[in-house]
């Protein structure tokens, strides 16, 4: 039988239950923290503790850390050099990287034509606050981040300056700011496994006042039958970069339809609760699929 690890976060439930899944096909468990990774690029050698990792048959990329960081680039170019050395990996590190940091993200959708909200990126907070007064009431976003984490609301006003000043302060050295749009309640979460559509499910506001849908805020997923416009962008938003498994975070808005993002990790919990979907056990048989 095919021996697949998981490189992901122990006693994370989306990484235990693809780690789960695996062993139940193939009998075979190995749920890997990417920070025990080690690779000896004078001899090729490449080891998770003593393990040889180029003695598995495949590895399947869950998480490569519990929070977005700068630092999950450098797993991630451990794990590239680890492929590039003939060990499949679902996704490609490589790939994974296009889409890890927000502006790299955004350039690569912009660059490829899909439509998002009015976004504004500067180290210049003289710049940043121009952009403010422009576009109104804009979310403040660092580069690595999920579920809205460390995002802020700002308006145009006498104090703009010194909120952007401090979001710069607390680390975001690189501003990223894009237009709060009025969003009906709901965005939605549009995967895709191998390319092909999977399912969609709605991400519903709270109604506690919360600007986002996120599960973080109080949002709920829901099961959800997209239009064929939906599907038709989503589709088009994570063609180029090629994951083996995404999730297109699609919003319905005044304005039209518009991405926020592709994620290379999420979708595993909003398809089981919304639809009932075990992303796990599909994304397992998918990557022993490939490896026949």
């Amino acid at each position: 039988m095919k021996r697949i690890g998981v490189v992901g976060v122990p006693g994370g439930w989306s990484s235990e239950q693809l780690a789960d899944a695996l062993a139940r096909r193939t009998g075979y468990r190995l749920l890997m923290d990417p920070d025990h990774i080690a690779i000896d690029l004078e001899t090729g050698v490449a080891r998770w503790g003593e393990l040889d990792l180029m003695d598995l048959d495949g590895i399947i990329i869950k998480k490569v850390g519990p929070s977005y960081s700068p630092q999950l680039l450098d797993r991630l170019e451990v794990l590239r050099w680890i492929n590039q050395r003939g060990l499949p990996i679902f996704s490609q590190p490589a790939r994974i990287l296009a889409v890890l940091n927000r502006l790299s993200c955004t350039v690569g959708l912009r660059l490829a034509g899909i439509p998002m909200p009015p976004t504004v990126v500067t180290e210049d907070p003289a710049q940043a606050l121009a952009a403010l007064e422009r576009m109104g009431p804009s979310v403040f976003k660092p580069l690595y981040s999920t579920k809205a984490r460390g995002m802020v609301v700002l308006e145009p006003g006498a104090h703009a300056a010194e909120e952007i000043a401090r979001f710069q302060a607390e680390g975001n050295r690189t501003i990223y700011l894009q237009k709060l749009l009025k969003l009906p309640g709901r965005d939605l979460g549009v995967v895709f496994l191998g390319g092909k559509y999977l399912a969609t499910y709605a991400r519903a506001a709270s109604g506690n006042g919360a600007w986002n849908t996120t599960t973080r805020s109080g949002g709920k997923y829901q099961p959800h039958q997209p239009s064929a416009e939906v599907l038709e962008l989503a589709q088009k938003a994570q063609a180029p970069f090629g994951l083996d498994f995404t999730c297109v975070d699609v919003a319905e808005t005044e304005d039209g339809l518009k991405v926020f993002e592709v994620s290379a990790f999420g979708g595993f919990r909003g398809l089981m609760e919304a639809d009932g979907i075990d992303a796990a056990a599909l994304y397992a048989d998918y990557a022993l699929g490939r490896l026949i």
